[in-house]
């Protein structure tokens, strides 16, 4: 098993920033990948971001290009995902998630998944 604990969600500004993290434990040694992914209310979950654990491959969802930047500690079994010019539209419970799959596709089967921190960007 994977345990995913994400913190530094918050309240910001339109225009402001935040960085998530997301520590793993456990069998991390079975993960390949690992994926930011956001709910709003009333609305499906939605891909943000993956990294590789190893290597230099990152995906990131069109809406959050040039905004957001996921980028990992392998010593410390850690992912981030700094969040820049953040937006209203952003507002959303920010999970991490971890895949036994070695690929940043949307498409991939997550096995693990963390219990989320809310983001609340006011306009």
């Amino acid at each position: 098993q994977v345990q995913l604990v994400e913190s530094g969600g918050g309240l910001v500004q339109a225009g402001g920033s935040l960085r998530l993290s997301c520590a793993a434990s456990g069998r991390t040694r079975s993960t390949y990948t690992m994926g930011w992914f956001r709910q709003s209310p009333g609305k499906e979950r939605e891909f943000v971001a993956a990294i590789t654990w190893r290597g230099n491959n990152t995906n990131y969802a069109d809406f959050v290009k040039g905004r957001f930047t996921i980028d990992r500690d392998n010593a410390k079994n850690a992912v981030f995902l700094q969040m820049n010019s953040l937006k209203p539209e952003d507002t959303a419970l920010y999970y991490c998630a971890a895949s036994a799959v070695f690929s940043t596709s949307p498409q991939v089967k997550y096995d693990y998944w963390g219990q989320g921190t809310q983001v609340t960007v006011s306009s």
